[in-house]
């Protein structure tokens, strides 16, 4: 695949006349701005991409273990918690997806719950898939190719990847004496064994454990140098050992009840990270000893007792271990020489390739892993909230960690806009507020919202008024606080302005903009009544005629849309009733009660075409209005319609294209387009790729035909471009 960028200044000149020669006056006045904004921002020419990409943002999602194999140099795994698993690719320096072939059906298979490598064999990993206990039950996986290819294996149990205590470990281990001999230890079923390489399990009834519910069995350890030793976590318990390779159990009398981490040393010596003090200590001769490191009680959360999470040997030096504080904002490491009996804290720097990771990203939040490489001498990596680091001289005064992103797509999206001109694409999402793509689809954006204006952990929602595109809209809000607003661009989202004025503790969650006036818009709420503001967000008041919003944050459904050419028409859709305002969104009226209802759903405007709209209903169908949803046709043959996108019509046409991820009649489920309003559909997904990690929003480009976004719950956002 090759892309191509247009950057000349006459371009953007060209592409505002038409818009100008189309719409109203008011966009005359931005052509100067979108000409300079054109000369300085990549405008994506991909060709002959056969294959959906991601886009490149850079990591953001929490990464909850690192796996390096014994055997060989550079074979790296990494778990998510949402977002699936990886393996590293160190000729290129980035990280390979290995579990997109799952499609939507498959979705909770994306939690990372836990991973294992075979140490006799560099071929072979296992890992155990499932976001939710409460969602479809998890499985685990093997594979004999380094994670190219996978084979269900017949143990089917909840699993919870994105659930509490995700960040400690390991659950899923390979005897290194006999590769045949796997445990699993799960959240709320037990203990488990397989004694044929997978192929079959046996739950181990032997094993006595009581771990707290929903948590289960959170550590397995085999010792790498004494056949049939294990040690098993039950967490909230306690740590118990098998000398037998799992027949038989003893709890060990002292161990910690809510232990982190466990690893075990060349000379048999158990380690132990704890969430409870003492924080770290070791286990020899049948004895405990507090071998925590000394720290302020700065470092502690509330002035309780700092949480140790992070754990690793030397596998070359049974004395030299690491041991790092979890469940904080800020991470410190330690280092001991002499098997925990004195203590550094390791002073380190920062090498950041991401360029708008903000300094609170930078600190080793809320480490899950760090772990010395077994091929590489001074060489760690460790795991955090955000991504992936490495130190290649662990033994400098200074270390210097480096966060290796690349490939690393694992963020949540809430909102995508493609204006008719500007940045091609900008971004609303979870915890790390969002991005004006102004490098491209494939490279790092330059900055989130937060570089250049407020800050918020979430972007719930994006909008721009259709008559002067660089006028721009978004709220969201930091869910730890309660605290909402929102925020307005006059340069296409390049910089950001707070909003004057937002009721306090009320979450906004969808937006849309006057077609012809970029201060008037109109916002709806979680579990309120929707509010309207015509001076930019300096004052509001609540909008008459519909029906109070979706709870939110995680509701993706887009019930709000502007007519793109009438500034005083809205739309909204609410339980099998169309609603419109002809009055700037002052009032609402029912004005079509005779639709299904669907809480999934997308009501959608079509640019340049007044009272044309299109609604989404997932199971329900796909219906179409060409008079301002007075009457809606059904489209035939579409069984399904999950998401759906409007885009930029073909040349010498004006009929603008459609693109739905759902299922068509006699074609089955994958991501479609149509050229003629739904008569007929082209499927343009791929089998091996369908996007199947909860994909929750869909756009196209208003700028070229053919460009098609799609935002994931933990996959970042792909694109593709139909030719």
């Amino acid at each position: 695949m090759m892309n191509h960028y247009i950057t000349h200044r006459s371009i953007g000149k060209i592409i505002c006349i038409a818009v100008t020669a189309f719409f109203s006056a008011i966009a005359l006045s931005q052509c100067t701005v979108a000409a300079d904004l054109a000369s300085s921002i990549p405008q994506p020419q991909i060709v002959n991409q056969d294959s959906w990409t991601n886009v490149a943002i850079g990591g953001g999602g929490y990464v909850t273990g690192v796996y390096l194999h014994p055997q060989k140099e550079n074979l790296i795994y990494i778990k998510t918690d949402v977002g699936g698993f990886y393996r590293w690719n160190a000729v290129e320096q980035k990280w390979i997806p290995l579990v997109d072939h799952f499609p939507l059906s498959q979705s909770n298979y994306y939690g990372g719950e836990a991973l294992a490598l075979d140490p006799n064999n560099p071929n072979i990993v296992y890992i155990a898939a499932g976001k939710y206990l409460w969602a479809d039950q998890g499985t685990i996986f093997k594979s004999i190719d380094q994670g190219s290819t996978w084979k269900k294996l017949n143990l089917d149990l909840p699993m919870g990847g994105n659930q509490d205590k995700r960040w400690i470990g390991e659950r899923l281990a390979v005897n290194p004496f006999n590769s045949n001999e796997i445990l699993f230890g799960s959240r709320q079923s037990g203990l488990w064994k397989s004694s044929d390489a997978g192929i079959t399990w046996s739950h181990i009834t032997s094993f006595p454990g009581q771990p707290e519910a929903d948590i289960g069995i959170t550590a397995i350890a085999f010792d790498r140098n004494h056949s049939g030793l294990v040690y098993v976590n039950a967490y909230g318990d306690g740590i118990y050992e098998s000398t037998d390779a799992g027949i038989t159990w003893n709890r060990i009398a002292g161990s910690p009840a809510k232990t982190m981490r466990i690893a075990i040393a060349s000379n048999r010596t158990l380690y132990v990270t704890s969430a409870t003090s003492p924080g770290v200590r070791k286990y020899t001769n049948n004895r405990w000893s507090n071998i925590t490191p000394p720290h302020s009680w700065k470092d502690a959360i509330a002035g309780s007792q700092i949480v140790f999470n992070g754990l690793s040997i030397n596998p070359t030096n049974a004395n030299d271990i690491l041991v790092s504080s979890g469940e904080t904002t800020s991470t410190k490491i330690y280092r001991s020489l002499d098997g925990g009996t004195t203590w550094q804290e390791q002073k380190h720097s920062i090498n950041n390739t991401v360029p708008w990771w903000r300094s609170f990203m930078l600190t080793h939040r809320w480490v899950s892993a760090i772990e010395f490489d077994p091929k590489v001498a001074g060489r760690v990596w460790l795991t955090d909230w955000y991504g992936i680091w490495k130190t290649d001289d662990i033994n400098a005064s200074r270390v210097t960690w480096t966060n290796y992103e690349k490939g690393h797509e694992e963020l949540v999206t809430f909102a995508l806009v493609s204006p008719p001109i500007g940045i091609p694409l900008l971004s609303g999402v979870a915890d790390v507020d969002g991005f004006s793509h102004n490098n491209g689809l494939d490279t790092f954006p330059s900055r989130s919202f937060g570089n250049s204006g407020p800050t918020f952990q979430d972007t719930f929602s994006i909008a721009y008024s259709e008559q002067a595109p660089l006028r721009m809209v978004r709220v969201g809000g930091n869910r730890w606080s309660s605290t909402y607003g929102g925020a307005t661009s006059t340069d296409g989202g390049l910089t950001w302005k707070q909003f004057t004025s937002f009721p306090t503790e009320v979450m906004p969650m969808r937006i849309a903009v006057s077609a012809t006036n970029p201060n008037l818009f109109i916002v709806t709420t979680s579990g309120r009544q929707a509010l309207r503001t015509d001076n930019g967000g300096h004052s509001w008041k609540p909008v008459s005629g519909l029906p109070h919003g979706a709870e939110g944050p995680w509701n993706w459904s887009q019930p709000l849309a502007a007519d793109k050419v009438n500034g005083n028409t809205f739309y909204y859709y609410a339980d099998g009733k169309v609603y419109r305002s002809s009055n700037g969104g002052l009032s609402f009226e029912t004005v079509n009660s005779s639709l299904p209802h669907d809480g999934w759903h997308l009501l959608k405007t079509v640019p340049k075409v007044a009272g044309e709209v299109w609604l989404s209903l997932n199971w329900q169908g796909f219906y179409h209005s060409t008079d301002g949803g007075a009457t809606f046709n059904k489209i035939a043959g579409v069984e399904r319609a999950y998401l759906f996108a409007i885009g930029q019509p073909q040349v010498q046409s004006k009929l603008a294209p459609l693109y739905l991820y759902g299922k068509i009649k006699g074609m089955g489920e994958g991501i479609f387009q149509s050229l003629d309003q739904g008569k007929t559909w082209l499927d343009i997904g791929d089998i091996q790729q369908p996007i199947g990690n909860e994909p929750n929003v869909m756009e196209a480009s208003h700028q070229q035909y053919g460009l098609v976004f799609i935002g994931t719950n933990g996959r970042g956002i792909y694109y593709k471009k139909i030719e």
